[in-house]
């Protein structure tokens, strides 16, 4: 069952970055080709995500929350790469 949880975990952000960008055109004022689309799902797809909803939603102005939400992002994808690490043992 934890090994099911986390792999929906894992799964769901990248999942999502795709049926975004295959059904809207929501990633095209952020990235112009697919080459950083790919490496977000790979690597990082909730910064990805949080990274393209500043461009769109807030029109690209960083402030405090919008800084501590990235990082917030950025450890949530640390941390779904640890545990895909971690379970294999």
């Amino acid at each position: 069952m934890q090994y099911l949880i986390t792999l929906i975990l894992t799964l769901f952000p990248r999942a999502l970055v795709i049926l975004v960008k295959v059904l809207t055109d929501w990633f095209n004022p952020v990235f112009h080709s697919w080459l950083w689309i790919v490496l977000g799902v790979i690597f990082a797809p909730v910064t990805l995500l949080w990274y393209s909803v500043i461009i769109n939603w807030f029109y690209g102005q960083w402030g405090i929350w919008q800084i501590l939400i990235l990082i917030a992002a950025i450890i949530i994808d640390l941390v779904s790469w640890s545990r895909l690490r971690f379970d294999q043992d």
